[in-house]
């Protein structure tokens, strides 16, 4: 089993910057690839970016490509997402996921953490 625990959410202004972390716990957090999800109320969760499970690789959707950047410290079984430049529409509940395999669609990873709530006023 693994734990994924999300921090880091809050509100901001557009234009701002947030960091987001998720920690990872239970069975070797370096046999997993990273994913970061969101959803808006009313929407269908998205995917937001991905890393490999050593770092080397990374995926972003289009919307947040040149303004998001995960990256991850295996030593300290976390994975982050820095966010900059927000706009509203980044407004979301954000999620992290681990899978074994490299997904970077789909919602069957082997693990979900619980969300962290990420508000951009305008």
């Amino acid at each position: 089993q693994v734990q994924l625990v999300e921090s880091g959410g809050g509100l901001v202004q557009a234009g701002g910057s947030l960091r987001l972390s998720c920690a990872a716990s239970g069975r070797t957090f370096s046999s997993y690839a990273m994913n970061w999800f969101r959803q808006a109320p009313g929407k269908e969760r998205e995917f937001v970016a991905a890393i490999s499970w050593s770092g080397g690789n990374t995926y972003y959707a289009d919307s947040v490509k040149g303004r998001f950047t995960i990256s991850r410290d295996n030593a300290k079984n976390t994975v982050y997402l820095q966010m900059n430049s927000l706009k509203p529409e980044d407004t979301a509940v954000y999620y992290c996921a681990a899978d074994e395999a490299w997904r970077t669609s789909g919602y069957e990873y082997d693990y979900w953490g619980q969300g962290t709530q990420v508000t951009v006023s305008s």
